[in-house]
């Protein structure tokens, strides 16, 4: 009878640590994808601000259209890249657009009249306060992805997150370049 009571015991104590366990996994993945939901707004608020900013410049620069080409097809990849929602494929294409843009910045900075232009002002601080916000989601994003993997590797959740399907994420990284924010002047 005490070794009926024992058994029992452990098999309880077992289930509520598998319960607890695969519970925690699946709060520390839900996390992890409302974090990728965060940065996957901000890209896109990104992408639509993109056409305005570089209609804006093009009527002041022309004759700079490799660098309007440039960065159109930079925000082409990136959406498209942003289509597959899978972090080590949209952070290269993001990439680029942000070295785009820089190029697109620095068009802008040899025409001071379009310096001067209200629309152009509210979009550089409007591209510059997303791109805040996409550095901020990154951070949230990457921590939760940290936590998550974290949580797939240690023992005893290494144990029940093959069998039920937990995959790790991969963290969404930038170029050293791209971690500072752009400076718009």
């Amino acid at each position: 009878m005490v070794v009926l009571i024992i058994v029992i015991v452990v098999v309880v104590l077992l289930a509520l640590g598998l319960w607890g366990a695969y519970n925690g996994l699946v709060k520390k993945r839900n996390r992890t994808q409302e974090a990728w939901s965060e940065i996957d707004v901000e890209l896109k608020r990104r992408h639509d601000l993109i056409p305005n900013l570089v209609s804006t410049v093009q009527g002041y620069a022309a004759h700079e259209q490799g660098t309007f080409e440039a960065v159109t097809r930079a925000r082409a990849n990136a959406v498209t890249a942003g289509a597959t929602g899978d972090p080590t494929q949209i952070a290269p294409a993001e990439n680029a657009l942000s070295g785009a843009l820089r190029s697109l910045f620095a068009v802008a900075e040899n025409y001071p009249q379009l310096r001067a232009v209200e629309s152009f002002l509210q979009l550089q601080e409007t591209l510059t306060a997303t791109e805040d916000k996409i550095e901020f989601a990154r951070r949230y994003y990457n921590t939760s992805a940290r936590d998550y993997n974290i949580g797939l590797q240690t023992f005893p959740r290494n144990l029940i997150a093959g069998p039920f399907g937990f995959k790790a994420v991969a963290f969404f990284a930038t170029d050293e370049e791209d971690r500072a924010v752009p400076q718009v002047n």
